[in-house]
């Protein structure tokens, strides 16, 4: 059966109930910047109400996986190395491998996983559920030729005292071509975002959509939504992408990327009367996907710093590298931390 619902353009939700999402807890942010000379930046905020440690892995070529601890797993050996954002060496949660494909992975509450025929199928982790398509797969076409053919059923653990991972993915490759996905009470609906520049939380996206289309008509010269919902960070987020100059320059644009996502971050420790649990940014990453550099930077650090994927060693049977975010020394770090990184078994997922 074909579960898959792909939406090009198209069909818009409009109201006051679309327009009156109020914030919630999650806050994170996706933009992508283009540049010149087929420069391509995928910048991202982690936001939650409590800190969520990450540690950076680099994982070579020709390691053998498995996608959960429970009968009738997935196994497959990566046919690509990547970089991943590991949450609470546990879980996956964005990463880039060596084709320049990223996938990062953003809060949606409106995500339901599964049905009574997704049950059937073989079980994916969301601890390796990133990992998995970043392995096999080197273009957006690739990862949407997977979500088709839906052969898994989704699911993990909880985190931070019960919080079930509800969320839904950006996918972009080294040619700029972007989706979203979102499970829908078991089917996988992929969106071709066109020219659209930014992703957010809820509402999904057809809605979210609708939302930037409505600000897109208002014009966003004079006047721009300012609150830290999702949508109105969105908004923002998918204005300024659309309004900075493309350049060339790997540094430049990144620096620039990185502006237009402080702009629709949520300050660190922000906080309103009577609502505990905002969530505000706790690191960010720059994907620089031709010249295959992950860069991270955490909110409470002085700088930020980058791996460099043409400079790891990726061949089968390279060690696999870990990079300690927390490490004493960890605040000094800027620029090219290769030398940080040290070999490592690997992390323990949270199946």
């Amino acid at each position: 059966m074909n579960t898959i619902s792909r939406i090009i353009g198209g069909a818009a939700l409009a109201g006051a109930a679309v327009f009156g999402v109020a914030a919630d807890a999650d806050a994170c942010s996706r933009i992508l910047y283009e540049g010149t000379d087929s420069l391509y930046v995928v910048a991202r905020s982690l936001d939650w109400k409590t800190p969520i440690p990450t540690n950076l892995y680099v994982y070579p070529r020709g390691i053998r996986k498995v996608s959960s601890d429970q009968p009738d797993a997935i196994s497959w050996t990566s046919k690509y190395g990547a970089v991943y954002a590991v949450g609470y060496d546990g879980g996956i949660t964005e990463g880039m491998n060596e084709k320049g494909l990223v996938i990062n992975g953003l809060f949606c509450k409106g995500t339901v996983y599964g049905n009574e025929e997704t049950a059937k199928r073989p079980p994916m982790s969301m601890a390796m559920f990133v990992g998995w398509l970043l392995d096999l797969n080197a273009t957006t076409d690739e990862v949407v030729k997977v979500l088709e053919e839906q052969n898994f059923n989704i699911g993990g653990a909880t985190f931070d005292e019960g919080t079930v991972s509800q969320l839904h993915w950006g996918v972009t490759d080294a040619t700029g071509k972007s989706i979203i996905f979102e499970f829908d009470h078991g089917k996988v609906r992929v969106y071709d975002m066109g020219d659209y520049r930014a992703m957010t939380n809820d509402p999904q996206w057809p809605a979210m959509k609708a939302i930037i289309d409505y600000w897109n008509n208002i014009g966003g010269k004079n006047m721009l939504p300012g609150t830290v919902s999702s949508p109105d960070r969105c908004v923002r987020a998918n204005y300024f992408a659309h309004h900075v100059k493309p350049v060339g320059e790997a540094d430049l644009g990144v620096s620039i990327a990185r502006s237009v996502l402080l702009n629709s971050s949520v300050p660190y420790t922000y906080e309103i009367e009577g609502a505990p649990n905002l969530s505000s940014t706790q690191w960010r990453s720059y994907s620089d996907l031709r010249d295959l550099r992950y860069y991270f930077d955490i909110v409470t650090n002085p700088g930020y710093y980058y791996v460099d994927l043409k400079e790891v060693d990726l061949r089968p049977g390279a060690p696999i590298l870990k990079l300690d975010t927390s490490a004493r020394d960890s605040k000094e770090y800027v620029g090219d931390v290769s030398k940080h990184f040290k070999k490592n078994p690997g992390f323990t997922p949270m199946y």
